[in-house]
């Protein structure tokens, strides 16, 4: 037997808010995979927080009124569950061995290693940022607007743009450090 869905509908709309998550997760779920990817190392941290943020924003979704874009109000959930479940434990140490992952197998093996340090590197400069500065370069990675940027974190544009550059130098002088 085929498990019951539990059907929620949106007041005044036939779409029921089943249709209107399965919809969200179809739009941003590539978007939310690379966030989450963005405040854990480990797949299974990652599919972890992914499932989180998830489950957050079924829950959150019948109480979107509409006063930002849905786009806004999608990235504030999974921001605030990120936040969330990253500070909820100690970051764990991750081995050596398993840090680096092979990016493209028709590379030589030097070349997939240089890759998989710089990209090490560039994950861990990330990761180092404090939360505020980390959060608006993930936006802005996403492709988010230094106004949507200031909506999902509440902020003015112009502390999100400043934010935004200070957090691009300092991944620049991570990045260029030996």
């Amino acid at each position: 037997m085929p498990p019951a869905r539990f059907e929620r509908s949106w007041p005044g709309s036939s779409v029921s808010s089943d249709e209107r998550f399965e919809r969200v997760v179809r739009e941003y779920g590539a978007a939310l995979r690379r966030l989450a990817g963005g405040w854990e190392r480990d797949r299974t941290a990652q599919e972890d927080l992914l499932q989180e943020i998830l489950v957050a924003l079924w829950r959150a979704l019948p109480r979107f009124r509409g006063e930002a874009s849905e786009r806004t109000f999608v990235f504030r959930v999974a921001l605030n569950r990120a936040m969330t479940h990253r500070f909820k434990r100690a970051p764990p140490i991750v081995p050596l061995d398993d840090a680096a992952q092979v990016a493209d197998s028709r590379q030589s093996p030097e070349a997939e290693a240089a890759t998989a340090q710089q990209r090490e590197r560039l994950v861990a400069a990330l990761q180092s940022l404090p939360p505020s500065l980390r959060e608006a370069v993930m936006l802005g990675l996403e492709g988010l607007s230094g106004a949507d940027i200031a909506d999902v974190l509440g902020i003015t544009e112009n502390n999100a743009m400043v934010r935004l550059s200070r957090a691009r130098r300092a991944l620049r002088e991570a990045m260029n450090r030996p």
